[in-house]
């Protein structure tokens, strides 16, 4: 449910065309419906305005399969993240309009309602080897009803590749910039841009990076203002957070 859903069916009920007893059979799984093995939040979208998201990873493709029907036939978008490919075959079959991301391991079924946000989210990697994390932020950010655009393979090894991306980075409204290794990225386009930047650490990189830990340091550490920095790998986290600021 949701505040669209809702609003629809309050005036269903005043116009006539519903009664009292149908509309407390459809209200009647709010705020949660409890599956046993977990509590759908279906009270959520009216909350926070975007459906609980499903954390793939530690749940059989059973329960996935379960939850995310529970909150596709209400009519909302569905988003799981950290998806195996095996698990996501089966849900594929079961979920004809969904698609699945295996760059990200991210699976999404049907399409946002309308486009919440109010401009660009422009999400850039500084390797390669960060598009994994990059995607699932552009992932996130485009089912939340976001226009994204990627910029990937633009580190400070190689300024002159950075502002070649000008243009587009002139048309954002808030920035997610990934990087592994020194995490250095971030702290360059804070310095060029006057938006929010929200800086994802990776963990790629050669074993004095210590898994990611080097590149948070640094994020956190950054001489350039308007850094916010998610947690290691959590491009989810960093998609999530540029779409709640591109609704204000």
């Amino acid at each position: 449910m949701n505040e669209n859903r809702l609003k629809v069916l309050l005036e269903r009920v005043k116009a006539g065309e519903t009664n009292v007893e149908g509309a407390l059979s459809e209200l009647r799984d709010l705020p949660f419906e409890d599956l046993g093995f977990a509590r759908v939040d279906h009270h959520r979208s009216l909350r926070r305005g975007f459906p609980e998201v499903l954390f793939g990873q530690g749940k059989t493709a059973e329960q996935l399969g379960s939850i995310a029907a529970s909150i596709a036939a209400r009519g909302q978008a569905v988003l799981i993240t950290r998806l195996e490919a095996d698990k996501a075959v089966g849900l594929a079959a079961r979920f004809p309009q969904a698609t699945y991301h295996p760059l990200s391991r991210t699976m999404t079924i049907g399409e946002p309602e309308k486009v919440n946000g109010k401009g660009l989210i422009v999400v850039m990697s500084a390797g390669t080897s960060d598009i994994p994390v990059a995607e699932e932020a552009a992932v996130t950010a485009r089912i939340m009803g976001n226009e994204v655009a990627e910029v990937y393979d633009v580190g400070v090894a190689g300024l002159h590749r950075l502002l070649d991306a000008r243009e587009v980075m002139a048309r954002a409204r808030v920035f997610v910039v990934v990087a592994g290794m020194e995490g250095a990225l971030p702290s360059v386009v804070a310095g060029l841009v006057d938006k929010p930047v929200l800086a994802v650490p990776t963990s790629a990189g050669y074993g004095t990076s210590f898994g990611g830990l080097s590149a948070l340091l640094a994020m956190l550490n950054s001489c350039a203002s308007g850094i916010s920095v998610v947690n290691i790998d959590n491009g989810f986290g960093a998609g999530y957070m540029a779409a709640l600021i591109n609704r204000l």
